[in-house]
């Protein structure tokens, strides 16, 4: 039943991708981004205001203001740069692998805006993960696609943009329940990409079937199925399982491009998104190491946890996905969980 469940989540957080990609020629990228959240944010709403209305207590108008803050970094901003890289012709496996080198930029970027060491692992796996970026990217543009050079550029856009988020939050000493923040975080991007669609003229939907298979793929698949299978799999395995799920989106998304749309897919992607999941192997076996080292022995052989490392932040990818109930946040670092990539949102 595991290994369904784990096959299951990587289709359906990888298909936020493929989603983008079905969408991309039948409308603008504003339009299709608005009628994916218009639906959830209401939804989400009358959830709300029914199912969950006691997770909503005590929070304060600044804990909700930061939360849209995040929101529109980590849903609005991403979203709209990867699913605009896409319709510009960017391979959904190469934004993919983009996104994926998140975790490892914040990483890196911890020392000099959280004041916490960076190990040398964390340093070396970023320079395998960005070399790998490279090596897919100069493949994907040298396939004779036809796009032009600075398109690949507007993923790495959403990625600091994910990675802004991921220190806004880490920031917050307030934890926010999950449905709260997923909530706030749907209805954010339902009024930016409202406002967009209607500045730029492009509120109607087109009658093409495609557009709305794309948004019916979105919300129920990527959203809800990503979602919800997240959510499964960390109550019955843990986050390090899930962790170690999500660095399969990249090859998995690169596959799927490649047989739905004949996207590039060739030794040289291979051997960059070989590196992109040797970097995360580095990276986690690091993390792997450190905690053991967290580690002692009680008097009868057990396992005692001892206060965690200095270096042992591993930010996470997303406010949405938090297992703790609003509360005062601990002094020291707390282990993240992934992003709300294209898949979550």
């Amino acid at each position: 039943m595991n290994i369904l469940l784990s096959i299951a989540f990587v289709g359906a957080w990888s298909s936020g991708f493929i989603g983008a990609k079905l969408g991309s020629g039948s409308a603008p990228t504003v339009t299709l981004l608005m009628w994916r959240f218009l639906p959830l944010a209401l939804v989400l709403g009358v959830v709300a205001l029914t199912a969950t209305r006691a997770s909503w207590r005590g929070l304060t108008p600044r804990v909700l203001v930061r939360q849209a803050a995040v929101g529109a970094l980590s849903q609005s901003g991403y979203l709209l740069t990867v699913y605009y890289a896409i319709e510009l012709g960017v391979s959904s496996g190469t934004t993919a692998l983009i996104d994926g080198t998140q975790p490892l930029v914040a990483g890196a970027l911890a020392g000099p805006l959280l004041g916490l060491p960076v190990s040398r692992r964390q340093w070396l796996g970023l320079g395998l993960g960005v070399t790998g970026v490279a090596v897919v990217t100069v493949a994907d543009a040298g396939a004779g696609t036809g796009v032009a050079w600075w398109a690949y550029l507007v993923p790495f856009l959403g990625m600091l943009s994910l990675v802004a988020a991921t220190f806004l939050d880490r920031r917050s000493r307030t934890d926010v329940r999950p449905m709260v923040s997923m909530t706030v975080h749907a209805v954010t991007s339902a009024v930016v990409f409202t406002g967009l669609a209607a500045a730029t003229g492009a509120v109607a939907p087109p009658a093409s079937g495609s557009f709305w298979t794309a948004v019916v793929w979105l919300v129920v698949l990527s959203t809800f199925g990503g979602y919800g299978l997240y959510w499964l799999i960390l109550r019955r395995s843990g986050v390090t399982k899930v962790n170690t799920l999500m660095f399969l989106m990249a090859p998995v998304t690169a596959v799927w491009g490649a047989l739905m749309f004949g996207e590039p897919f060739g030794t040289q992607t291979v051997a960059g998104l070989a590196l992109g999941l040797l970097a995360v192997a580095v990276v986690h076996r690091g993390d792997r190491h450190n905690h053991h080292n967290r580690h002692g022995r009680d008097r009868n052989g057990q396992d005692r946890q001892q206060p965690a490392a200095p270096g042992s932040f591993t930010p996470r990818r997303s406010a949405w996905h938090r297992a703790r109930s609003s509360s005062r946040r601990p002094e020291r670092p707390v282990r993240a969980t992934p992003t709300a990539g294209p898949g979550s949102g």
